[in-house]
């Protein structure tokens, strides 16, 4: 509770000599969201912002009119003007544990230097401003600063800048040199190295216009789609799988191709966000309109057993609020889906009310595992596939024809239907039990009891237990094998799941041949519809048994075509597929030789034995339907109908899909959730913007296409900014905002706030035109200056906010590997498609996946192996491991930002990696086969085929003493050499002298592990 109190009686030396530097800094007055609101968001907020739920003493800090309020003891934290009735300023500098603020429990402390300008700004009045991120963009063009130096500038851009270096005493650094210019805008506009003819061509064009060419040229070129969709990927938490345990594979990769196509015809970006946001809501939708709400599809879904749907369709739909926030309005969302924000102006109502625009789309909490993975997660969108389409449609038609041939002929078969029932009425079907020869198998040998012509069984283990029972066949006609199983314990169950059963002559050398069964019925046997299941090649497809002594299980099959045997003795053996064996079985095969028409199941034997009068049209029809069934031209065409579906099913199972977004005819109702908790729902909302923005226009939909014109609608002061800052982080490094994933209160403000308006202006006026914005970046002098780090700019600017130099880092990981496959001449130029499996290392997948199945990683051939980065397939649970090095996200969530790291492990993947191996083998070739036939020419060849620039003397020095250095150890191991041009799958020219080869491709590998090499320069 804030209480008054005295100020302490002195102020530390360190303090004093704060205040007197802060004082004479203060002739410019101190600015709320510059200066003061940070400092308030790290130590105040938390307790004293918006959240009124976790608010302590009443005190609100975050609102000018509250924070100069008395709160519940009647004190006042903020007097403008008066710093010794200000209670903020007493608490601050209290020496008291028990008042101090931030308590010692909060681990924060106001530094001396923080403390001052707090001081300083009550005295100016305590004046607050709104937060910089929710200022309306101004509607008129903002006046670009007057700045000396105004002949460095190339645009407007240039002055924002050159006006902020100016008033640091800075000066921009020198223009980079043709070479690099060239090699950085094409890393940054397609993400791919500029060829020799490419750098040449720039060298020779003295013109003024020779870069703004470039860049022209750069913005057309199909690979600029493909660099743009990485950082949209990152954002949109795309991945080939779904993530979870079960992390079965999707398909999404046709809404990757949208965003590379929409990217590459320059789609302006509100029409981008409509699409992806709700193009299925769009009158008279498009294909490719619905193949864009697949961005809201990339989240991660859940197909394990047991799980309780509604709990993930509420992280579903969360996730969704979260991304977009997150990467249209730069907000932190997920920190109001359990309470009011502790920082920023939003509340829970305000998540749940985002919320219910996705709360209406007609899906599950959990996937249907047992479904393909192309259907397995509704809704989903099949896309076109006119040659499979056109095999649908000749099997669809040839289904008809069966189903026309089935009718015709139960017409004809009423025909006999009197004769064959007193047949079945007077037939007495007889079972000769077979001689057992062997039995093995199984976790507990059977035994055979050859008196007893049985085979018993005791317990499995719960895994899948194959018997093999071998036995002999009676001379004669045999039409149909019975196997009845029984005990003599209290119960026996059991798991059936196979039957195969293989004959040969006894005694003979001939390998033993499969029998055709056909699952049937006979008495008290089981129904054929089960043991059917037996028949199926799937263990996975089962028939429960369970026998007691009274109570025996038989099950009948028929052989077709029917054994004979008359000279020479046969011999038969059947494999049981047994699982879960919990007691002893007792099994016996016998054989009949009873034609298959009078093997009928026990009840339409006794329909069969009534007089016709007797029976109920029921029973007719049953009697009717049963012997139709047992005629071979029906069992032929009911094979073949079975055949078809099966064909159907594979074919339609060809049909590429999507996953899509649709709305539900009835929306769902969407509740606030307590504590974000799925089971606790509280107040009922309906879609609503957040309340401190601007409102949902009356005319539009309080659906996704209303939000979505809401998110791109000029008043909305967030999306322009938030995008242009990512812009201008794809290009520089850093944004202008520092925390392009924050533009909140916790996150960083602006280096350049009037810049930043000024680009999100000019983007809204513009068309929402992301080529014209890319192109005003990269053409501004800014971007064109040198990299080099001096020791002043060390000191002064190290991160380089200020901006007196150009772009230094390291580059992505997709564009780390693109480079190396194109400086090497194995990039294969093929755009869209399915992803694909490059070379990743072996055991590492299936350590994860466990190795079973389908879970095992199997590298791509061919092309597969040499597409760009963004193509390779991205499981969630085991991401590319290369592409983890370079810092790629796991892509679970949406990510805006990523870190940058360097560690050894990268140089390690540069130099043993297959992918880099054998691209330093292609890269060796093609600089001994386009470099001429000089050492040095060739080294120099390499050398700008990654950096564009030729190297320089001592570095040409270096280059050649390792290729000679390595000549002659290949010279002396030609093994080694050998060993070295086998990496990878790709042959290269055999004309080539394995030692030279060998040793070009040696300091390949060390290029392209150059320093340099990996980071734009």
């Amino acid at each position: 509770m804030l209480r008054p109190r005295s100020l302490p009686p002195a102020v530390p030396a360190l303090l004093l000599a704060v205040v007197s530097l802060a004082r004479a800094e203060a002739a410019e007055p101190l600015r709320y969201n510059r200066d003061i609101r940070p400092i308030l968001s790290d130590n105040c907020f938390s307790c004293h912002g918006p959240d009124a739920n976790r608010r302590k003493a009443g005190l609100r800090l975050d609102v000018r009119e509250e924070a100069l309020k008395p709160v519940e003891s009647g004190e006042i934290a903020i007097v403008p003007g008066e710093i010794r009735q200000s209670a903020l300023w007493e608490r601050i500098n209290s020496t008291d544990a028990d008042d101090v603020m931030p308590p010692p429990k909060a681990h924060k402390t106001v530094t001396a230097a923080q403390k001052e300008k707090l001081r300083l700004w009550i005295e100016q009045g305590a004046k607050y401003e709104q937060h910089w991120a929710y200022v309306p963009l101004a509607r008129a063009p903002m006046a670009p600063p007057v700045v000396k130096g105004g002949d460095w500038a190339r645009n407007d851009l240039d002055r924002f800048i050159l006006a902020r270096l100016e008033s640091e005493g800075l000066a921009p650094s020198a223009p980079a040199p043709k070479e690099t210019l060239i090699r950085r805008v094409s890393l940054d506009l397609t993400g791919l190295p500029p060829t020799p003819a490419e750098v040449d061509m720039f060298l020779a064009d003295e013109s003024e216009q020779a870069y703004d060419k470039v860049v022209e040229r750069l913005l057309n070129s199909p690979r600029y789609g493909e660099r743009m969709a990485v950082d949209w990927l990152d954002a949109a938490r795309y991945a080939d799988s779904n993530g979870y345990q079960v992390d079965r594979d999707r398909e999404l990769w046709p809404w990757r191709d949208w965003v590379i196509r929409a990217f590459n015809d320059n789609m302006p970006f509100d029409q981008f966000t409509i699409e992806q946001i709700a193009g299925d809501l769009l009158p008279d939708a498009t294909l490719d309109q619905r193949i864009a709400t697949g961005f809201h599809r990339n989240h991660m879904m859940n197909e394990e057993g047991g799980i309780i749907p509604e709990e993930f369709l509420a992280e579903y739909t969360a996730d969704r609020v979260e991304t977009t926030a997150a990467v249209w309005l730069g907000q932190t969302f997920n920190c109001c889906r359990c309470h009011d924000h502790k920082f920023d102006p939003f509340t829970q109502r305000d998540f749940y009310s985002l919320k219910a625009f996705f709360h209406n789309v007609p899906e599950k909490g959990v996937g249907i595992y047992s479904n393909p993975i192309r259907i397995n997660s509704p809704p989903f969108l099949k896309l076109p596939a006119p040659e499979i389409e056109a095999k649908i449609g000749e099997l669809n038609a040839r289904v008809k024809t069966v189903n026309d041939q089935l009718a015709a002929l139960a017409g004809e078969s009423a025909a006999g239907l009197e004769e064959w029932a007193r047949r079945v009425a007077a037939a007495a079907v007889e079972w000769e039990p077979v001689e057992i020869l062997s039995a093995s198998g199984g976790d507990a040998p059977p035994q055979v009891d050859a008196p007893a012509r049985t085979v018993v069984i005791g317990p499995q283990e719960t895994r899948a237990n194959t018997i093999k029972i071998g036995a002999r066949l009676p001379f004669g006609r045999v039409t149909a094998l019975q196997l009845e199983c029984a005990t003599t314990a209290s119960a026996a169950s059991f798991q059936w799941s196979e039957l195969k059963v293989t004959a040969r002559v006894a005694g003979s050398a001939q390998p033993s041949s499969a029998l055709k069964m056909r699952a049937s019925a006979a008495g008290d046997s089981l129904a054929a519809t089960e043991t059917a299941k037996l028949l199926d090649n799937d263990r996975k497809t089962r028939v429960a048994i369970s026998v007691t002594p009274e109570r025996a299980a038989r099950a009948v099959f028929e052989i077709e075509p029917a054994l004979v045997i008359d000279d020479a003795p046969a011999e038969f053996e059947i494999e049981l597929g047994v699982e879960n064996a919990n007691g002893p079985s007792h099994w016996r095969i016998s054989t009949t030789a009873t034609e298959t028409e009078l093997l009928v199941p026990a009840n339409v034997v006794a329909i069969a034995r009534q007089e016709d009068a007797q029976r109920s049209d029921a029973e007719r029809q049953q009697l009717a339907g049963f012997r139709l069934s047992q005629q071979p031209q029906h069992r032929a065409f009911t094979d073949e109908l079975t055949a078809l579906k099966k064909q159907l099913a594979a074919a339609e199972g060809e049909i590429p899909t999507t996953l899509v977004m649709e709305e539900m005819k009835e929306p769902r109702p969407t509740f606030v959730l307590q504590r974000g908790a799925y089971d606790k729902p509280g107040d009922c909302v309906t879609a609503a913007t957040p309340a401190v923005l601007p409102a949902l226009a009356d005319d539009q939909p309080r659906n996704r296409l209303g939000l979505a014109r809401w998110l791109v609608s000029p008043q909305n002061p967030l999306p322009a900014r938030v995008t242009v800052n990512r812009l201008w982080q794809q290009v520089f490094g850093t944004g202008l905002v520092k925390t392009s994933e924050d533009f909140g209160a916790q996150g960083e403000p602006p280096s350049h706030p009037e810049l930043l308006d000024w680009l999100a202006g000019e983007f809204i006026r513009s068309g929402w035109d992301v080529k014209h914005m890319m192109q005003l970046i990269v053409t501004s002098a800014t971007y064109r200056q040198q990299s080099r780090l001096t020791p002043l700019l060390r000191e002064r600017d190290p991160e380089n906010r200020l901006l007196a130099r150009g772009p230094r880092f390291r580059l992505p990981a997709e564009f780390v590997r693109d480079q190396a496959l194109a400086a090497s001449g194995l990039l294969v130029e093929k755009i869209g498609g399915p992803s694909v499996k490059p070379f990743q290392p072996p055991g590492l997948y299936e350590q994860i996946t466990a190795g079973s199945g389908t879970n095992v990683y199997v590298p791509g051939k061919g092309d597969d192996l040499h597409r760009r980065s963004l193509y390779t397939y991205w499981k969630r649970s085991v991401p590319n491991p290369a592409m983890l090095l370079f810092d790629a996200p796991f892509r679970e969530s949406c990510t805006l930002r990523r870190p940058r790291s360097n560690t050894p492990l990268q140089a390690l993947d540069l130099m043993n990696d297959p992918t880099y191996v054998e691209a330093a083998r292609f890269l060796a070739q093609r600089m001994m086969q386009e470099g001429g036939e000089a050492v040095d020419a060739r080294l120099t060849h390499g050398f700008r085929l990654l950096l564009a620039r030729p190297p320089r003397p001592a570095e040409m020095s270096v280059l050649r003493a390792a290729y000679e250095r390595t000549r002659a150890d290949f010279a002396k191991d030609a093994d080694a050499a050998q060993a070295l041009l086998t990496v990878g799958e790709a042959k290269t020219d055999p004309q080539w002298n394995p030692i030279e080869l060998a040793a070009f491709t040696a300091v390949a590998s060390t290029m392209l592990n150059l320093d340099e090499v990996i980071t734009k320069e």
